[in-house]
Protein backbone atom coordinates (compact mmCIF):
# COMPACT_ATOMS: atom_id res chain seq x y z
CA UNK A 1 0.00 0.00 0.00
CA UNK A 2 1.43 3.33 -1.17
CA UNK A 3 4.85 1.67 -1.50
CA UNK A 4 5.61 2.13 2.19
CA UNK A 5 6.92 -1.08 3.64
CA UNK A 6 6.16 0.03 7.18
CA UNK A 7 2.44 0.72 6.71
CA UNK A 8 -0.26 -1.66 5.49
CA UNK A 9 -3.82 -2.80 6.00
CA UNK A 10 -4.40 -5.67 8.41
CA UNK A 11 -6.74 -8.57 7.82
CA UNK A 12 -9.51 -6.75 9.64
CA UNK A 13 -9.25 -3.81 7.25
CA UNK A 14 -7.62 -1.46 9.75
CA UNK A 15 -4.31 0.26 9.12
CA UNK A 16 -1.11 -0.85 10.81
CA UNK A 17 2.23 0.90 11.24
CA UNK A 18 5.13 -1.25 12.25
CA UNK A 19 2.70 -4.13 12.95
CA UNK A 20 0.74 -2.00 15.42
CA UNK A 21 -2.93 -1.17 14.83
CA UNK A 22 -3.40 2.57 14.42
CA UNK A 23 -7.07 2.22 15.29
CA UNK A 24 -6.14 0.70 18.64
CA UNK A 25 -3.54 3.38 19.28
CA UNK A 26 -6.08 6.12 18.63
CA UNK A 27 -8.55 4.45 20.98
CA UNK A 28 -5.91 4.28 23.71
CA UNK A 29 -4.19 7.67 23.37
CA UNK A 30 -6.77 9.80 21.59
CA UNK A 31 -6.30 12.07 18.60
CA UNK A 32 -4.49 13.94 17.22
CA UNK A 33 -1.66 11.50 17.73
CA UNK A 34 1.84 11.36 16.26
CA UNK A 35 3.04 7.80 15.61
CA UNK A 36 6.63 7.04 14.57
CA UNK A 37 8.05 3.76 13.25
CA UNK A 38 11.24 3.25 15.25
CA UNK A 39 12.46 0.34 13.11
CA UNK A 40 12.19 2.48 9.99
CA UNK A 41 14.17 5.34 11.55
CA UNK A 42 16.91 3.00 12.74
CA UNK A 43 17.06 1.47 9.28
CA UNK A 44 17.52 4.89 7.67
CA UNK A 45 20.35 5.73 10.10
CA UNK A 46 22.12 2.49 9.26
CA UNK A 47 21.66 3.00 5.53
CA UNK A 48 23.25 6.45 5.71
CA UNK A 49 26.27 5.07 7.53
CA UNK A 50 26.62 2.13 5.15
CA UNK A 51 26.12 4.11 1.96
CA UNK A 52 28.62 6.86 2.80
CA UNK A 53 31.25 5.01 4.80
CA UNK A 54 31.52 2.24 2.18
CA UNK A 55 32.62 4.97 -0.24
CA UNK A 56 34.51 7.42 1.97
CA UNK A 57 35.69 5.82 5.21
CA UNK A 58 35.08 7.82 8.36
CA UNK A 59 32.21 9.91 6.98
CA UNK A 60 30.38 11.53 9.89
CA UNK A 61 26.59 11.41 9.66
CA UNK A 62 24.85 14.00 11.84
CA UNK A 63 21.12 13.92 12.52
CA UNK A 64 19.55 17.30 11.75
CA UNK A 65 17.58 17.52 14.97
CA UNK A 66 15.33 20.39 13.86
CA UNK A 67 13.36 17.86 11.80
CA UNK A 68 12.18 15.98 14.89
CA UNK A 69 13.78 16.19 18.31
CA UNK A 70 12.76 14.50 21.52
CA UNK A 71 14.95 12.89 24.15
CA UNK A 72 13.97 9.49 22.78
CA UNK A 73 14.90 10.49 19.23
CA UNK A 74 18.25 11.87 20.32
CA UNK A 75 18.97 8.63 22.19
CA UNK A 76 17.96 6.59 19.13
CA UNK A 77 20.37 8.30 16.75
CA UNK A 78 23.12 8.18 19.38
CA UNK A 79 22.62 4.41 19.69
CA UNK A 80 22.84 4.09 15.92
CA UNK A 81 26.22 5.82 15.83
CA UNK A 82 25.18 9.19 14.43
CA UNK A 83 26.31 12.57 15.63
CA UNK A 84 23.78 15.39 15.94
CA UNK A 85 23.41 19.03 15.00
CA UNK A 86 21.45 21.53 17.07
CA UNK A 87 20.23 25.08 16.42
CA UNK A 88 19.47 26.33 19.92
CA UNK A 89 20.60 26.05 23.50
CA UNK A 90 17.52 24.02 24.33
CA UNK A 91 18.20 21.54 21.53
CA UNK A 92 21.73 21.22 22.91
CA UNK A 93 20.40 20.46 26.39
CA UNK A 94 17.99 17.88 24.95
CA UNK A 95 20.85 16.08 23.18
CA UNK A 96 23.02 16.15 26.30
CA UNK A 97 20.15 14.85 28.44
CA UNK A 98 19.86 11.87 26.08
CA UNK A 99 23.48 10.93 26.72
CA UNK A 100 25.20 12.56 23.75
CA UNK A 101 28.94 13.13 23.98
CA UNK A 102 29.27 16.92 23.51
CA UNK A 103 32.10 16.26 21.07
CA UNK A 104 29.55 14.69 18.72
CA UNK A 105 27.35 17.80 18.70
CA UNK A 106 27.57 20.57 16.10
CA UNK A 107 25.94 23.92 16.83
CA UNK A 108 24.19 25.67 13.93
CA UNK A 109 22.19 28.89 13.68
CA UNK A 110 22.51 32.37 12.19
CA UNK A 111 22.18 34.24 15.51
CA UNK A 112 23.59 32.23 18.40
CA UNK A 113 23.25 34.08 21.69
CA UNK A 114 26.19 34.81 24.01
CA UNK A 115 24.79 32.36 26.57
CA UNK A 116 24.42 29.62 23.95
CA UNK A 117 27.99 30.10 22.79
CA UNK A 118 29.27 30.09 26.37
CA UNK A 119 27.38 26.91 27.17
CA UNK A 120 28.67 25.21 24.04
CA UNK A 121 32.24 26.08 24.95
CA UNK A 122 31.81 25.03 28.57
CA UNK A 123 30.53 21.55 27.68
CA UNK A 124 32.98 21.14 24.80
CA UNK A 125 30.82 20.73 21.71
CA UNK A 126 32.49 19.31 18.63
CA UNK A 127 31.98 22.21 16.22
CA UNK A 128 30.40 25.62 15.99
CA UNK A 129 29.11 26.13 12.46
CA UNK A 130 29.89 29.84 12.12
CA UNK A 131 27.41 31.84 10.06
CA UNK A 132 28.70 35.44 10.11
CA UNK A 133 31.45 37.84 11.19
CA UNK A 134 29.71 39.02 14.36
CA UNK A 135 29.36 35.44 15.55
CA UNK A 136 32.99 34.68 14.78
CA UNK A 137 34.08 37.63 16.93
CA UNK A 138 31.72 36.62 19.74
CA UNK A 139 32.93 33.01 19.74
CA UNK A 140 36.57 34.10 19.77
CA UNK A 141 36.02 36.57 22.60
CA UNK A 142 34.04 34.09 24.70
CA UNK A 143 36.64 31.36 24.17
CA UNK A 144 39.39 33.75 25.23
CA UNK A 145 37.50 34.74 28.39
CA UNK A 146 36.98 31.07 29.29
CA UNK A 147 40.55 30.06 28.47
CA UNK A 148 39.32 27.62 25.82
CA UNK A 149 39.77 26.99 22.11
CA UNK A 150 36.72 27.08 19.87
CA UNK A 151 36.57 24.46 17.13
CA UNK A 152 34.70 25.85 14.14
CA UNK A 153 33.63 25.35 10.56
CA UNK A 154 32.53 28.25 8.37
CA UNK A 155 29.10 28.02 6.80
CA UNK A 156 29.37 29.14 3.19
CA UNK A 157 26.80 30.01 0.55
CA UNK A 158 28.07 28.16 -2.54
CA UNK A 159 25.72 29.92 -4.94
CA UNK A 160 23.57 26.86 -5.64
CA UNK A 161 19.79 27.23 -5.80
CA UNK A 162 18.16 23.85 -5.20
CA UNK A 163 14.85 23.21 -6.94
CA UNK A 164 12.57 23.38 -3.92
CA UNK A 165 10.25 25.87 -2.21
CA UNK A 166 11.87 29.31 -1.87
CA UNK A 167 11.38 29.24 1.91
CA UNK A 168 13.64 26.19 2.21
CA UNK A 169 16.34 27.20 -0.26
CA UNK A 170 19.50 28.08 1.66
CA UNK A 171 22.50 27.70 -0.65
CA UNK A 172 22.05 30.75 -2.86
CA UNK A 173 24.08 33.92 -2.33
CA UNK A 174 21.02 35.95 -1.25
CA UNK A 175 20.21 34.01 1.91
CA UNK A 176 20.06 34.73 5.62
CA UNK A 177 22.42 31.77 6.04
CA UNK A 178 26.13 31.56 5.37
CA UNK A 179 28.96 33.57 3.91
CA UNK A 180 28.94 34.02 0.16
CA UNK A 181 31.77 32.62 -1.92
CA UNK A 182 31.00 34.76 -4.95
CA UNK A 183 30.91 38.08 -3.10
CA UNK A 184 34.15 37.56 -1.18
CA UNK A 185 32.69 37.24 2.32
CA UNK A 186 33.87 33.64 2.59
CA UNK A 187 37.48 34.64 1.92
CA UNK A 188 37.24 37.45 4.46
CA UNK A 189 35.88 35.04 7.06
CA UNK A 190 38.74 32.59 6.44
CA UNK A 191 41.29 35.35 6.91
CA UNK A 192 39.59 36.50 10.08
CA UNK A 193 39.34 32.98 11.54
CA UNK A 194 42.99 32.21 10.80
CA UNK A 195 44.00 35.38 12.64
CA UNK A 196 42.13 34.57 15.85
CA UNK A 197 44.33 32.73 18.40
CA UNK A 198 41.43 31.15 20.30
CA UNK A 199 39.71 29.72 17.21
CA UNK A 200 40.59 26.53 15.33
CA UNK A 201 39.23 26.42 11.78
CA UNK A 202 38.67 22.84 10.62
CA UNK A 203 36.82 23.27 7.35
CA UNK A 204 33.76 24.41 5.47
CA UNK A 205 30.05 23.74 5.62
CA UNK A 206 27.14 24.34 3.26
CA UNK A 207 23.47 23.42 3.10
CA UNK A 208 21.68 24.06 -0.17
CA UNK A 209 18.08 23.48 0.87
CA UNK A 210 15.48 20.95 1.87
CA UNK A 211 13.16 18.42 0.22
CA UNK A 212 15.50 18.15 -2.76
CA UNK A 213 14.66 15.76 -5.60
CA UNK A 214 17.25 16.92 -8.16
CA UNK A 215 20.38 15.67 -6.43
CA UNK A 216 22.63 17.05 -9.18
CA UNK A 217 22.54 20.22 -7.06
CA UNK A 218 24.74 18.42 -4.51
CA UNK A 219 27.34 17.76 -7.22
CA UNK A 220 27.51 21.45 -8.08
CA UNK A 221 27.71 22.41 -4.39
CA UNK A 222 30.57 19.96 -3.78
CA UNK A 223 32.44 21.25 -6.84
CA UNK A 224 32.08 24.86 -5.68
CA UNK A 225 33.10 24.09 -2.11
CA UNK A 226 36.20 22.10 -3.08
CA UNK A 227 37.23 24.73 -5.63
CA UNK A 228 36.96 27.30 -2.85
CA UNK A 229 39.05 25.16 -0.50
CA UNK A 230 41.70 24.89 -3.22
CA UNK A 231 41.75 28.65 -3.72
CA UNK A 232 42.11 29.17 0.02
CA UNK A 233 45.10 26.82 0.10
CA UNK A 234 46.74 28.67 -2.77
CA UNK A 235 46.07 32.07 -1.24
CA UNK A 236 46.79 31.40 2.45
CA UNK A 237 48.39 27.97 2.75
CA UNK A 238 45.51 26.74 4.92
CA UNK A 239 44.49 23.16 4.11
CA UNK A 240 40.99 22.25 5.20
CA UNK A 241 40.36 18.94 6.98
CA UNK A 242 36.56 18.73 6.93
CA UNK A 243 33.78 19.26 4.40
CA UNK A 244 30.13 19.25 5.45
CA UNK A 245 27.65 19.20 2.55
CA UNK A 246 24.52 19.39 4.71
CA UNK A 247 21.31 17.45 4.24
CA UNK A 248 18.04 18.06 2.45
CA UNK A 249 17.34 14.80 0.60
CA UNK A 250 13.66 14.72 -0.36
CA UNK A 251 11.09 12.16 0.76
CA UNK A 252 7.82 10.97 -0.73
CA UNK A 253 4.73 12.80 0.48
CA UNK A 254 2.41 11.98 -2.42
CA UNK A 255 2.41 9.42 -5.23
CA UNK A 256 3.96 11.78 -7.81
CA UNK A 257 7.06 12.35 -5.66
CA UNK A 258 10.16 10.49 -6.86
CA UNK A 259 12.97 11.06 -4.36
CA UNK A 260 16.44 9.64 -4.89
CA UNK A 261 17.66 6.90 -2.59
CA UNK A 262 20.27 7.35 0.10
CA UNK A 263 22.59 5.13 -1.93
CA UNK A 264 22.17 7.29 -5.04
CA UNK A 265 22.94 10.40 -3.01
CA UNK A 266 26.02 8.80 -1.46
CA UNK A 267 27.33 7.67 -4.84
CA UNK A 268 26.95 11.14 -6.36
CA UNK A 269 28.38 13.03 -3.39
CA UNK A 270 31.29 10.72 -2.64
CA UNK A 271 32.39 10.29 -6.24
CA UNK A 272 32.30 14.06 -6.70
CA UNK A 273 34.30 14.73 -3.54
CA UNK A 274 36.94 12.18 -4.52
CA UNK A 275 37.25 13.34 -8.14
CA UNK A 276 37.23 17.06 -7.32
CA UNK A 277 39.81 16.61 -4.58
CA UNK A 278 42.09 14.82 -7.05
CA UNK A 279 41.46 17.50 -9.67
CA UNK A 280 42.57 20.27 -7.30
CA UNK A 281 45.45 18.35 -5.74
CA UNK A 282 43.81 18.12 -2.34
CA UNK A 283 43.56 15.24 0.09
CA UNK A 284 40.03 13.88 0.40
CA UNK A 285 38.66 15.65 3.49
CA UNK A 286 36.64 14.12 6.25
CA UNK A 287 33.13 14.19 4.80
CA UNK A 288 30.06 15.11 6.83
CA UNK A 289 26.37 15.01 5.93
CA UNK A 290 23.31 16.11 7.91
CA UNK A 291 20.14 14.15 7.10
CA UNK A 292 16.95 14.92 9.01
CA UNK A 293 13.74 14.63 7.00
CA UNK A 294 14.97 11.54 5.12
CA UNK A 295 15.46 9.70 8.43
CA UNK A 296 12.17 10.58 10.11
CA UNK A 297 9.77 11.88 7.45
CA UNK A 298 8.23 8.67 6.12
CA UNK A 299 8.45 7.07 9.57
CA UNK A 300 5.64 9.28 10.85
CA UNK A 301 1.86 9.13 10.67
CA UNK A 302 -0.53 11.58 12.31
CA UNK A 303 -3.95 10.30 13.34
CA UNK A 304 -7.05 12.50 13.40
CA UNK A 305 -10.74 11.90 14.08
CA UNK A 306 -13.16 13.05 11.42
CA UNK A 307 -15.76 15.49 12.74
CA UNK A 308 -18.07 17.78 10.80
CA UNK A 309 -18.58 17.14 7.09
CA UNK A 310 -19.73 20.15 5.07
CA UNK A 311 -20.87 19.76 1.47
CA UNK A 312 -20.97 22.87 -0.73
CA UNK A 313 -23.00 21.71 -3.77
CA UNK A 314 -21.07 21.95 -7.01
CA UNK A 315 -17.91 23.18 -5.29
CA UNK A 316 -16.38 20.82 -2.72
CA UNK A 317 -16.93 18.75 0.39
CA UNK A 318 -14.99 19.68 3.52
CA UNK A 319 -14.22 17.04 6.13
CA UNK A 320 -12.92 18.60 9.33
CA UNK A 321 -10.53 16.91 11.73
CA UNK A 322 -9.56 17.54 15.34
CA UNK A 323 -6.14 18.98 14.49
CA UNK A 324 -4.52 20.92 11.68
CA UNK A 325 -2.04 23.76 11.44
CA UNK A 326 -1.28 23.60 15.16
CA UNK A 327 0.22 20.13 14.76
CA UNK A 328 1.21 20.49 11.09
CA UNK A 329 1.88 24.04 9.85
CA UNK A 330 3.70 22.94 6.69
CA UNK A 331 0.65 23.23 4.43
CA UNK A 332 0.06 26.83 5.48
CA UNK A 333 3.78 27.68 5.39
CA UNK A 334 4.79 26.28 2.02
CA UNK A 335 1.80 24.57 0.45
CA UNK A 336 3.02 21.11 1.38
CA UNK A 337 1.07 18.16 -0.01
CA UNK A 338 0.09 15.00 1.83
CA UNK A 339 -1.53 11.65 1.23
CA UNK A 340 -3.89 9.99 3.71
CA UNK A 341 -5.71 6.73 4.41
CA UNK A 342 -8.89 6.18 6.40
CA UNK A 343 -7.35 3.96 9.05
CA UNK A 344 -10.57 2.14 10.00
CA UNK A 345 -11.48 1.62 6.31
CA UNK A 346 -8.04 0.87 4.90
CA UNK A 347 -9.30 -1.75 2.42
CA UNK A 348 -12.29 0.22 1.18
CA UNK A 349 -12.09 1.84 -2.24
CA UNK A 350 -11.87 5.63 -2.54
CA UNK A 351 -15.22 6.89 -3.79
CA UNK A 352 -15.54 10.58 -3.05
CA UNK A 353 -13.44 13.72 -3.23
CA UNK A 354 -12.83 15.56 0.06
CA UNK A 355 -10.84 18.52 1.29
CA UNK A 356 -9.46 17.90 4.79
CA UNK A 357 -9.83 20.99 6.95
CA UNK A 358 -8.17 21.71 10.26
CA UNK A 359 -9.91 23.04 13.36
CA UNK A 360 -7.90 26.24 13.87
CA UNK A 361 -9.71 29.54 13.40
CA UNK A 362 -7.96 30.30 10.10
CA UNK A 363 -9.30 29.93 6.56
CA UNK A 364 -5.85 28.74 5.53
CA UNK A 365 -5.91 25.83 7.97
CA UNK A 366 -6.12 23.01 5.44
CA UNK A 367 -4.32 19.69 5.59
CA UNK A 368 -5.15 18.21 2.19
CA UNK A 369 -6.91 19.72 -0.80
CA UNK A 370 -9.00 17.35 -2.93
CA UNK A 371 -8.18 13.80 -1.92
CA UNK A 372 -10.28 10.79 -2.92
CA UNK A 373 -11.30 8.68 0.09
CA UNK A 374 -13.95 6.13 1.06
CA UNK A 375 -17.25 7.66 2.16
CA UNK A 376 -16.49 9.48 5.40
CA UNK A 377 -18.54 9.66 8.56
CA UNK A 378 -17.97 11.49 11.82
CA UNK A 379 -15.78 9.31 14.02
CA UNK A 380 -13.72 7.84 11.19
CA UNK A 381 -9.96 7.82 11.75
CA UNK A 382 -7.76 9.59 9.21
CA UNK A 383 -4.07 8.70 8.99
CA UNK A 384 -2.02 11.42 7.28
CA UNK A 385 1.21 9.93 5.97
CA UNK A 386 4.83 11.17 6.00
CA UNK A 387 4.39 13.48 8.97
CA UNK A 388 7.54 12.54 10.87
CA UNK A 389 9.50 15.66 9.90
CA UNK A 390 8.71 19.26 10.85
CA UNK A 391 5.30 18.46 12.32
CA UNK A 392 5.89 17.85 16.03
CA UNK A 393 8.91 20.16 15.98
CA UNK A 394 6.91 23.08 14.51
CA UNK A 395 3.67 22.52 16.45
CA UNK A 396 2.09 25.39 18.35
CA UNK A 397 -0.52 26.34 20.93
CA UNK A 398 -2.57 28.49 18.58
CA UNK A 399 -6.20 28.64 19.81
CA UNK A 400 -4.75 27.04 22.97
CA UNK A 401 -4.73 23.64 21.36
CA UNK A 402 -2.67 21.09 23.29
CA UNK A 403 0.28 19.48 21.58
CA UNK A 404 -0.41 15.80 20.81
CA UNK A 405 1.48 12.87 22.32
CA UNK A 406 4.20 11.04 20.40
CA UNK A 407 4.27 7.25 20.28
CA UNK A 408 7.12 5.09 18.96
CA UNK A 409 6.24 1.66 17.58
CA UNK A 410 8.79 -1.13 17.32
CA UNK A 411 8.50 -4.88 16.95
CA UNK A 412 4.74 -4.80 17.28
CA UNK A 413 4.78 -2.74 20.47
CA UNK A 414 4.01 0.90 21.18
CA UNK A 415 5.52 3.25 23.74
CA UNK A 416 4.79 6.88 24.54
CA UNK A 417 7.91 9.05 24.23
CA UNK A 418 6.16 12.42 24.64
CA UNK A 419 3.09 12.75 26.84
CA UNK A 420 0.16 14.63 25.39
CA UNK A 421 -0.40 18.03 26.92
CA UNK A 422 -3.38 18.95 29.08
CA UNK A 423 -4.98 22.32 29.63
CA UNK A 424 -3.09 22.45 32.95
CA UNK A 425 0.19 22.14 31.06
CA UNK A 426 -0.77 25.05 28.80
CA UNK A 427 -1.97 27.23 31.66
CA UNK A 428 0.93 26.47 34.01
CA UNK A 429 3.27 29.31 32.86
CA UNK A 430 0.45 31.85 32.93
CA UNK A 431 0.14 34.17 35.93
CA UNK A 432 -2.90 36.05 37.16
CA UNK A 433 -1.83 39.18 39.07
CA UNK A 434 -3.84 39.99 42.20
CA UNK A 435 -5.15 43.24 40.69
CA UNK A 436 -6.84 41.16 37.95
CA UNK A 437 -8.46 38.71 40.31
CA UNK A 438 -12.06 39.14 41.31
Amino acid sequence: MHGRANIKAGRDGSLKLGKVSLVKLAAKYGTPLYVMDEDYMRGQCREYLRAFRSRIAGTEVLFASKAFLTRAMAALVRQEGLSIDVVSGNELECALSAGFDPGNVHFHGNNKTPSEIRRGLEVGIGRFIVDNFDELELIAGTASALGKKADIMLRLAPGVEAHTHKYIQTGQTDSKFGLGIADGRADRAVDMALGLPDVRLHGFHCHIGSQIFDIEAYKLAAENMIAFAASVKERTGFVYEELNLGGGLGVRYVEKDRPSSIDQLAELVCSTVVSESKKHGLKVPKLMVEPGRSIVGEAGVTLYTIGAIKDIPGIRTYASVDGGMTDNPRVALYQAEYDAIVANKAKEKPERLYTIAGNACESGDMLIWDIKLPELKAGDLLAVLTTGAYNYSMSSHYNMHAKPPVVFVRGGRAQVVVRGETVKDIMKPQLLPRRLQG
